[in-house]
Protein backbone atom coordinates (compact mmCIF):
# COMPACT_ATOMS: atom_id res chain seq x y z
CA UNK A 1 0.00 0.00 0.00
CA UNK A 2 1.24 3.50 -0.88
CA UNK A 3 -0.12 6.51 1.01
CA UNK A 4 0.77 10.12 0.25
CA UNK A 5 1.10 12.73 3.02
CA UNK A 6 0.42 16.43 2.44
CA UNK A 7 0.83 19.26 4.93
CA UNK A 8 1.59 22.97 4.88
CA UNK A 9 3.74 22.38 7.95
CA UNK A 10 3.37 21.49 11.62
CA UNK A 11 4.37 23.36 14.76
CA UNK A 12 7.37 21.96 16.63
CA UNK A 13 5.17 20.65 19.44
CA UNK A 14 3.10 18.73 16.88
CA UNK A 15 6.02 16.72 15.52
CA UNK A 16 5.29 13.89 17.95
CA UNK A 17 2.11 13.14 16.03
CA UNK A 18 4.13 12.85 12.82
CA UNK A 19 6.49 10.38 14.52
CA UNK A 20 3.49 8.31 15.57
CA UNK A 21 2.11 8.39 12.02
CA UNK A 22 5.40 7.27 10.44
CA UNK A 23 5.72 4.57 13.08
CA UNK A 24 2.26 3.28 12.18
CA UNK A 25 3.28 3.29 8.51
CA UNK A 26 6.26 1.13 9.37
CA UNK A 27 4.15 -1.21 11.51
CA UNK A 28 1.67 -1.81 8.67
CA UNK A 29 4.41 -1.86 6.00
CA UNK A 30 2.89 1.14 4.22
CA UNK A 31 5.08 3.07 1.80
CA UNK A 32 4.76 6.83 2.48
CA UNK A 33 5.07 9.41 -0.31
CA UNK A 34 5.58 12.82 1.30
CA UNK A 35 5.03 16.32 -0.10
CA UNK A 36 8.52 17.64 -0.81
CA UNK A 37 8.21 21.03 0.92
CA UNK A 38 6.79 19.39 4.04
CA UNK A 39 9.55 16.78 4.02
CA UNK A 40 12.16 19.53 3.84
CA UNK A 41 10.67 21.12 6.97
CA UNK A 42 10.75 18.12 9.26
CA UNK A 43 13.54 15.77 8.07
CA UNK A 44 16.19 17.41 10.26
CA UNK A 45 13.99 17.60 13.38
CA UNK A 46 13.00 13.94 13.71
CA UNK A 47 14.91 10.71 13.32
CA UNK A 48 14.60 9.47 9.74
CA UNK A 49 14.90 5.70 9.78
CA UNK A 50 13.95 5.02 6.16
CA UNK A 51 14.28 6.49 2.70
CA UNK A 52 11.03 8.18 1.74
CA UNK A 53 9.62 9.02 -1.67
CA UNK A 54 8.38 12.57 -2.25
CA UNK A 55 6.06 14.42 -4.63
CA UNK A 56 5.74 18.00 -5.87
CA UNK A 57 2.90 17.93 -8.37
CA UNK A 58 -0.35 16.06 -9.09
CA UNK A 59 1.17 14.01 -11.91
CA UNK A 60 3.53 12.38 -9.38
CA UNK A 61 0.63 10.85 -7.46
CA UNK A 62 0.44 7.64 -9.44
CA UNK A 63 -0.55 4.32 -7.87
CA UNK A 64 -1.45 6.03 -4.59
CA UNK A 65 -4.09 4.28 -2.47
CA UNK A 66 -4.85 7.17 -0.10
CA UNK A 67 -3.63 10.67 0.68
CA UNK A 68 -3.47 11.98 4.25
CA UNK A 69 -3.89 15.69 4.97
CA UNK A 70 -2.14 16.84 8.17
CA UNK A 71 -3.52 20.21 9.27
CA UNK A 72 -6.84 22.00 9.32
CA UNK A 73 -9.58 22.41 6.75
CA UNK A 74 -7.44 24.81 4.70
CA UNK A 75 -4.76 22.14 4.36
CA UNK A 76 -7.36 19.64 3.18
CA UNK A 77 -8.59 22.12 0.57
CA UNK A 78 -4.99 22.40 -0.68
CA UNK A 79 -4.82 18.60 -0.84
CA UNK A 80 -7.80 18.55 -3.19
CA UNK A 81 -5.87 20.59 -5.78
CA UNK A 82 -3.37 17.71 -5.97
CA UNK A 83 -5.99 14.96 -6.12
CA UNK A 84 -8.30 16.44 -8.79
CA UNK A 85 -10.09 13.72 -10.72
CA UNK A 86 -7.72 10.92 -9.62
CA UNK A 87 -10.36 9.59 -7.17
CA UNK A 88 -7.73 9.12 -4.44
CA UNK A 89 -9.54 8.98 -1.06
CA UNK A 90 -8.49 11.75 1.33
CA UNK A 91 -8.14 11.30 5.07
CA UNK A 92 -7.95 14.54 7.04
CA UNK A 93 -6.20 14.50 10.43
CA UNK A 94 -6.98 17.71 12.28
CA UNK A 95 -4.01 19.76 13.49
CA UNK A 96 -5.92 23.01 12.97
CA UNK A 97 -8.79 24.62 14.85
CA UNK A 98 -12.38 23.82 13.88
CA UNK A 99 -11.94 20.83 11.58
CA UNK A 100 -15.22 20.33 9.74
CA UNK A 101 -13.44 18.49 6.89
CA UNK A 102 -10.30 17.29 8.68
CA UNK A 103 -12.46 15.77 11.40
CA UNK A 104 -10.21 12.93 12.61
CA UNK A 105 -8.36 13.89 15.79
CA UNK A 106 -4.62 13.49 16.14
CA UNK A 107 -5.27 11.02 18.97
CA UNK A 108 -7.07 8.77 16.45
CA UNK A 109 -4.07 8.15 14.18
CA UNK A 110 -3.77 4.48 15.13
CA UNK A 111 -7.51 3.89 14.67
CA UNK A 112 -7.50 5.71 11.32
CA UNK A 113 -4.53 3.77 9.89
CA UNK A 114 -6.02 0.49 11.08
CA UNK A 115 -9.28 1.40 9.33
CA UNK A 116 -7.40 2.11 6.07
CA UNK A 117 -5.53 -1.19 6.22
CA UNK A 118 -8.61 -3.25 7.13
CA UNK A 119 -10.89 -1.22 4.82
CA UNK A 120 -13.32 -0.56 7.68
CA UNK A 121 -14.12 3.02 6.72
CA UNK A 122 -16.80 4.89 4.80
CA UNK A 123 -16.18 7.04 1.73
CA UNK A 124 -18.13 10.27 1.64
CA UNK A 125 -18.54 11.49 -1.94
CA UNK A 126 -18.49 15.29 -1.96
CA UNK A 127 -19.53 17.32 -4.98
CA UNK A 128 -17.37 20.16 -6.33
CA UNK A 129 -18.14 23.29 -8.28
CA UNK A 130 -16.38 24.36 -11.47
CA UNK A 131 -15.61 27.88 -12.65
CA UNK A 132 -15.72 28.84 -16.33
CA UNK A 133 -14.29 32.19 -17.41
CA UNK A 134 -13.48 33.92 -20.70
CA UNK A 135 -9.90 34.55 -19.55
CA UNK A 136 -7.34 32.32 -17.77
CA UNK A 137 -7.83 32.10 -14.00
CA UNK A 138 -6.44 29.89 -11.23
CA UNK A 139 -3.82 28.25 -13.40
CA UNK A 140 -6.35 25.84 -14.89
CA UNK A 141 -7.26 24.42 -11.46
CA UNK A 142 -10.81 25.72 -11.69
CA UNK A 143 -12.69 23.62 -9.15
CA UNK A 144 -13.51 24.04 -5.46
CA UNK A 145 -14.92 21.89 -2.68
CA UNK A 146 -16.27 24.71 -0.48
CA UNK A 147 -17.14 27.80 -2.45
CA UNK A 148 -16.60 30.31 -5.22
CA UNK A 149 -16.78 33.97 -4.23
CA UNK A 150 -16.83 37.36 -5.90
CA UNK A 151 -15.69 40.14 -3.58
CA UNK A 152 -14.81 43.79 -3.78
CA UNK A 153 -11.17 44.80 -3.37
CA UNK A 154 -10.07 45.93 0.10
CA UNK A 155 -11.78 49.24 1.01
CA UNK A 156 -13.36 49.90 -2.39
CA UNK A 157 -17.11 50.71 -2.59
CA UNK A 158 -19.67 47.93 -2.94
CA UNK A 159 -20.04 46.25 -6.30
CA UNK A 160 -23.02 45.29 -8.44
CA UNK A 161 -23.16 41.60 -9.34
CA UNK A 162 -25.67 40.84 -12.10
CA UNK A 163 -26.56 37.19 -11.59
CA UNK A 164 -28.25 34.80 -14.03
CA UNK A 165 -29.62 31.31 -13.46
CA UNK A 166 -29.50 29.07 -16.56
CA UNK A 167 -29.38 32.22 -18.68
CA UNK A 168 -32.39 33.89 -17.01
CA UNK A 169 -31.86 37.02 -14.94
CA UNK A 170 -32.05 36.28 -11.20
CA UNK A 171 -30.99 39.45 -9.38
CA UNK A 172 -28.49 42.29 -9.17
CA UNK A 173 -26.71 42.08 -5.83
CA UNK A 174 -25.54 45.44 -4.48
CA UNK A 175 -23.10 44.11 -1.91
CA UNK A 176 -19.53 43.56 -0.81
CA UNK A 177 -19.62 40.20 -2.55
CA UNK A 178 -21.42 36.99 -3.37
CA UNK A 179 -20.78 33.37 -2.36
CA UNK A 180 -21.76 30.25 -4.27
CA UNK A 181 -21.16 27.30 -1.96
CA UNK A 182 -21.49 23.56 -2.28
CA UNK A 183 -23.26 21.60 0.48
CA UNK A 184 -19.82 20.96 1.98
CA UNK A 185 -19.05 24.68 1.91
CA UNK A 186 -22.36 25.60 3.54
CA UNK A 187 -20.67 25.27 6.95
CA UNK A 188 -17.86 27.66 5.94
CA UNK A 189 -17.89 31.26 4.71
CA UNK A 190 -21.53 31.01 3.67
CA UNK A 191 -22.56 30.07 7.21
CA UNK A 192 -20.74 33.11 8.64
CA UNK A 193 -22.83 35.28 6.27
CA UNK A 194 -26.08 33.77 7.59
CA UNK A 195 -26.37 31.08 4.93
CA UNK A 196 -28.15 27.78 5.74
CA UNK A 197 -26.46 24.53 6.71
CA UNK A 198 -27.03 22.05 3.89
CA UNK A 199 -26.50 18.30 4.14
CA UNK A 200 -23.58 17.00 2.01
CA UNK A 201 -25.80 14.76 -0.15
CA UNK A 202 -28.48 17.38 -0.87
CA UNK A 203 -27.45 18.03 -4.53
CA UNK A 204 -27.65 21.80 -4.25
CA UNK A 205 -25.79 25.10 -4.36
CA UNK A 206 -26.27 27.98 -1.93
CA UNK A 207 -26.08 31.58 -3.18
CA UNK A 208 -25.27 33.86 -0.23
CA UNK A 209 -24.70 37.63 -0.47
CA UNK A 210 -21.95 39.31 1.57
CA UNK A 211 -23.25 42.45 3.32
CA UNK A 212 -26.03 43.21 0.81
CA UNK A 213 -27.40 46.76 0.70
CA UNK A 214 -30.97 45.51 0.63
CA UNK A 215 -32.87 44.03 3.56
CA UNK A 216 -34.99 41.83 1.26
CA UNK A 217 -32.03 39.84 -0.04
CA UNK A 218 -31.66 36.39 1.52
CA UNK A 219 -29.56 33.28 0.78
CA UNK A 220 -31.00 31.05 -1.93
CA UNK A 221 -30.74 27.26 -2.29
CA UNK A 222 -30.85 26.00 -5.89
CA UNK A 223 -30.37 22.62 -7.64
CA UNK A 224 -26.74 21.85 -8.45
CA UNK A 225 -27.56 21.09 -12.09
CA UNK A 226 -27.99 24.85 -12.56
CA UNK A 227 -25.48 27.14 -14.28
CA UNK A 228 -24.96 30.44 -12.46
CA UNK A 229 -23.36 33.26 -14.45
CA UNK A 230 -22.21 36.72 -13.43
CA UNK A 231 -21.40 40.18 -14.74
CA UNK A 232 -19.74 42.58 -12.30
CA UNK A 233 -19.88 46.38 -12.17
CA UNK A 234 -17.97 48.67 -9.84
CA UNK A 235 -16.07 51.92 -9.47
CA UNK A 236 -12.69 50.18 -9.44
CA UNK A 237 -11.00 48.42 -12.32
CA UNK A 238 -11.40 44.92 -10.91
CA UNK A 239 -12.52 42.65 -8.10
CA UNK A 240 -11.42 39.53 -6.24
CA UNK A 241 -12.67 36.04 -7.00
CA UNK A 242 -11.78 32.96 -5.01
CA UNK A 243 -11.98 29.20 -5.21
CA UNK A 244 -11.75 27.88 -1.66
CA UNK A 245 -8.56 29.44 -0.24
CA UNK A 246 -7.12 30.47 -3.62
CA UNK A 247 -7.77 33.94 -5.02
CA UNK A 248 -7.31 35.90 -8.23
CA UNK A 249 -7.71 39.54 -9.18
CA UNK A 250 -10.12 39.76 -12.13
CA UNK A 251 -10.99 42.69 -14.37
CA UNK A 252 -14.57 43.95 -14.73
CA UNK A 253 -14.62 42.67 -18.33
CA UNK A 254 -14.38 39.03 -17.29
CA UNK A 255 -17.45 36.80 -17.70
CA UNK A 256 -17.87 34.11 -15.07
CA UNK A 257 -20.08 31.05 -14.72
CA UNK A 258 -20.27 28.36 -12.06
CA UNK A 259 -21.57 24.82 -12.53
CA UNK A 260 -21.21 21.43 -10.90
CA UNK A 261 -17.87 19.73 -11.54
CA UNK A 262 -17.99 16.44 -13.47
CA UNK A 263 -16.03 14.53 -10.81
CA UNK A 264 -16.33 14.14 -7.02
CA UNK A 265 -13.90 14.04 -4.12
CA UNK A 266 -13.84 11.06 -1.74
CA UNK A 267 -13.34 11.85 1.96
CA UNK A 268 -12.52 9.02 4.35
CA UNK A 269 -14.83 8.85 7.36
CA UNK A 270 -14.46 6.49 10.29
CA UNK A 271 -17.60 4.44 10.86
CA UNK A 272 -18.52 6.08 14.15
CA UNK A 273 -18.45 9.63 12.75
CA UNK A 274 -21.25 11.27 10.76
CA UNK A 275 -22.40 14.73 9.67
CA UNK A 276 -24.86 15.21 12.54
CA UNK A 277 -22.18 14.36 15.09
CA UNK A 278 -19.81 16.81 13.39
CA UNK A 279 -22.42 19.57 13.57
CA UNK A 280 -23.04 18.94 17.26
CA UNK A 281 -19.34 18.85 18.10
CA UNK A 282 -18.12 21.75 15.98
CA UNK A 283 -21.07 24.12 16.51
CA UNK A 284 -21.63 23.13 20.17
CA UNK A 285 -25.25 22.23 19.50
CA UNK A 286 -27.04 20.69 22.48
CA UNK A 287 -24.68 22.32 25.00
CA UNK A 288 -27.14 25.01 26.11
CA UNK A 289 -27.09 25.21 29.91
CA UNK A 290 -30.89 24.95 29.91
CA UNK A 291 -30.70 21.38 28.54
Amino acid sequence: MRIAIYSRGLESEQSEGLKVLLSEFSHYKIEPVIYQDFFNQFYSSIDILHTYSTFNSPDQLEEIDFIISLGGDGTLLDTITFVGDKKIPILGINYGRLGFLASIGRDEIHTALEALVKRTFILDKRSLLHLDANMPLFGGCCYALNEFTIHKKDTSPMIKIHTYLNGEFLNTYWSDGLIVSTPTGSTGYSLSCNGPVVFPDSASFVITPVSPHNLNIRPLVIPDNSIISFEVEGRTDGFLCTLDSRRELASKEVLLAVRKEVFNINLVRLNENNFLETLRNKLSWGLDKRN
